[in-house]
């Protein structure tokens, strides 16, 4: 018995599917096909964070230039000295904290794998259609239907 995927819930070996309490043979799986689901609270949230999380990353370069711009417009009046040390401490500022911008950005990557939509995968069984999996989880839902596609194409060559 071969696994192909495995998690809390889904189990895809080369004899069964399983999820949560339901068993499907892979001898018996006539047709597998993905479908998009209703969006959820969830999907939605996470696209709603994703908008807010790029408007929170690009406030600050506008906020800059703005400054920039005001110091540039007031140097006949304070001279260049105290504009360049203005600028000069902008720029050491935003150097320290560049690394620090590591997690906002892998957040909003993350936001992204996991894509904007419900994903449902379904077969056929016994004449039955049958919802296997519905998560809002692209990447998983990828693991899980490409493992389900493996099993049924191992189990077709051994035929």
């Amino acid at each position: 018995m071969a696994l192909y995927y495995r998690d809390d819930v889904v189990q895809v070996t080369s004899e069964s599917i399983r999820v949560g309490g339901l068993v499907v043979a892979i001898a018996d799986v006539t047709y597998v096909w993905h479908d998009k689901g209703r969006t959820t609270l969830a999907v939605r949230g996470r696209v709603l964070s994703r908008g807010l999380l790029v408007l929170l990353l690009s406030l600050p370069p506008i906020v800059a230039v703005v400054c920039a711009l005001s110091l540039a417009w007031s140097v006949p009046e304070r001279g260049w000295r105290p504009v360049l040390v203005a600028l000069a401490a902008c720029v050491v500022l935003a150097l320290a904290v560049t690394p620090f911008l590591e997690v906002p950005l892998g957040w909003l990557d993350r936001s992204y794998e996991r894509g904007n939509r419900v994903h449902e995968l379904w077969v056929q069984t016994h004449g039955q259609e049958v919802l296997l999996l519905r998560t809002p989880d692209a990447l998983r839902f990828g693991q899980v239907y490409r493992a389900v596609q493996r099993a049924i194409e191992q189990q077709g060559d051994h035929r």
